[in-house]
């Protein structure tokens, strides 16, 4: 069964989520701080399949704990906990590396739906690198079709393994977050065609409200990073000025 790492500072809570996740088979542990979190999973090296991670903590909050966990080469999924639900905040906790968020209170069945989710995301991603492996013969396509995106496919001498959460060059691999992938497979999806901020907030976010859109501006800047060979003169991921982005396989 997988491990849970709870990084709650409100007793109470902690205690209620730690008993019910032990009652359906999870090993959990339990700290109160982002300095204890941090801790157990880059100096300890001690390994977790999901981290619930609460916003408003003593010392380091969650999105520096989140943040300093992504910096560091940790794609541990994380849930985040929030004490508001506003729009900004469940942006700025994607933008720290959150790959879910729970706003406050919530109800218990919701929060075991949105972590077994999480869980089972992360699972099917692994099942289908380990598929990948198993099938070395299969080719890696260089264009994305109007179908469902590929899991793997190169471009430009690199390749982008979806379901490894990695973009693969010559010289180095490079870790992508749930979020991360999860926007990039939705651009390709829509391979070609303008996708506007709002609709990426609504289809990948899940944020239906009017609120600023600088995070998806931020996510967009890092992976021209990953993917790009000149980040500012864009080849492949492209701004349509006033509405949003275009991704776009081949050269323009």
């Amino acid at each position: 069964m997988s491990s849970v790492l709870v990084v709650e500072d409100e007793q109470h809570l902690a205690d209620g989520l730690r008993f019910n996740l032990e009652a359906e088979g999870y090993t959990v542990n339990t700290v109160s701080d982002g300095e204890a979190a941090l801790s157990l999973l880059l100096e300890k090296g001690q390994p977790f399949d999901a981290v619930v991670l609460d916003v408003m903590l003593p010392g380091k909050d969650g999105f520096t704990v989140a943040s300093e966990l992504r910096a560091s080469g940790q794609f541990v999924p994380v849930l985040m906990l929030t004490a508001r639900g506003r729009p900004d905040d469940v942006l700025r906790g994607f933008e720290s590396g959150a790959d879910d968020y729970l706003p406050k209170p919530f109800e218990l069945s919701v929060f075991m739906a949105r972590l077994n989710a999480l869980l089972r995301r992360r699972e099917w991603f692994q099942k289908d690198h380990a598929e990948t492996d198993r099938h070395p013969s299969e080719p890696v396509t260089d264009e994305v079709g109007s179908g469902p995106a590929e899991e793997v496919f190169a471009i430009d001498g690199k390749t982008i393994d979806l379901g490894a959460l990695e973009l693969r060059t010559r010289h180095q691999t490079v870790r992508l977050t749930l979020m991360e992938v999860q926007l990039l497979r939705y651009l390709i999806r829509h391979e070609g065609k303008v996708v506007s901020r709002k609709a990426i907030l609504g289809d990948v976010w899940g944020v239906h409200e009017d609120t600023d859109t600088r995070a998806i501006d931020n996510f967009i800047v890092r992976l021209r990073k990953y993917l790009e060979d000149e980040p500012s003169r864009p080849r492949h991921l492209l701004t349509v000025r006033g509405v949003g982005y275009r991704f776009v396989a081949g050269s323009r």
